[in-house]
């Protein structure tokens, strides 16, 4: 993009998804992209479409779980592509099933990925970050960070931690004056992959709770809050405001409500073995590639307009001023008349 630095950015879940879609974009823009992920396949994939792209790729394939792992990536990345100027936290993995039938050793590698994977990537990114007083971190979230669900206890307490974590972080950032930046962006239900591939218990094949949007968008609020960090969260969706409000208007309302349509609206029609392992202790693209979308393009949204809300919620302020001073005056006016 003609006028535009490019940067080296980190991005964990990388082979697919969100990591996938968000790696295209910023490759169009010339970025280096460090793509970390299990699944060699899906790397390698990914990989391929960033150079044809037009940006640069370096896949390596590592666990977050492992915080040697993490750091060792990092290192490898400034060595080959320079100083990191953005890491973007994604990968996870998860376990659908009521909290009594997810096995410890699940709920703890669900916890260890998806939430100590963020912690790990943090950390490599803020001991590069901090001695040069720059760069981003973005934490790709969740609604479910504010508010849980039936079936994803793991994933749900995970991205509350998440939650907390960068607010701890943030306040630790800002009382020593730091420039780095760190954001998080709250995603709403997302047509990914990892509903062919998640740990299901379900008599059926899961799904995102409708509405569902497709990768693009996120990819979009992601490179927007990479942009623009200084805010400390986004929240991509109509349904995400909407959860995240009701949340905090009428909780135990909201508990009776998602009791009542949780566990149908997780779920198809189509049946689905539940002694299928998933990728929880493996990748499930290690030799076949997935790509970035899911199994939902037929009911997945391409845009929403909230997105640009969130964007610009000054402008929106500005709007809505002007707009009661201009009822204001016009009132006026009728009283005088």
């Amino acid at each position: 993009m003609p006028g535009r630095v490019s940067r080296t950015v980190v991005i964990t879940g990388a082979s697919g998804g969100i990591g996938r879609a968000t790696a295209r974009r910023l490759a169009a823009r010339g970025d280096r992209l460090v793509l970390l992920a299990r699944g060699e396949a899906g790397l390698t994939a990914a990989a391929d479409e960033v150079n044809r792209a037009g940006g640069t790729a370096l896949a390596i394939p590592v666990d977050v779980a492992d915080a040697d792992e993490v750091a060792a990536a990092a290192a490898r990345a400034e060595d080959e592509l320079g100083p990191i100027d953005v890491w973007i936290n994604n990968a996870f993995t998860s376990v659908f099933a009521p909290f009594t039938r997810v096995d410890p050793a699940e709920f703890r590698r669900v916890t260890e990925v998806t939430y100590l994977g963020y912690a790990y990537g943090t950390r490599a990114a803020l001991d590069r970050m901090v001695p040069r007083d720059r760069g981003t971190i973005v934490q790709v979230g969740s609604a479910l960070a504010y508010r849980g669900i039936p079936l994803q206890s793991a994933y749900c307490g995970a991205k509350h931690a998440i939650q907390g974590f960068t607010e701890a972080l943030r306040c630790e950032l800002l009382h020593d004056h730091s420039r780095v930046r760190v954001t998080m962006v709250q995603m709403p239900a997302v047509n990914t992959p990892q509903f062919g591939w998640v740990r299901s218990r379900l008599p059926r094949h899961a799904q995102p709770v409708p509405p569902i949007f497709q990768p693009e968008v996120a990819a979009r609020a992601i490179e927007y809050a990479a942009d623009h960090p200084r805010r400390r969260e986004y929240w991509v969706g109509g349904s995400t405001v909407a959860t995240l409000l009701a949340n905090a208007v009428a909780p135990a309302l909201l508990d009776r409500y998602l009791a009542h349509t949780g566990y149908a609206a997780q779920q198809t029609g189509e049946p689905h073995d539940p002694h299928d392992p998933g990728n929880l202790w493996k990748p499930a693209d290690q030799e076949v590639d997935h790509g970035a979308h899911g199994d939902f393009d037929r009911r997945a949204h391409r845009r929403t307009a909230q997105l640009w809300a969130s964007q610009h919620h000054g402008l929106l302020a500005l709007g809505a001023v002007a707009v009661a001073g201009a009822a204001a005056a016009v009132g006026r006016s009728l009283r005088g008349s």
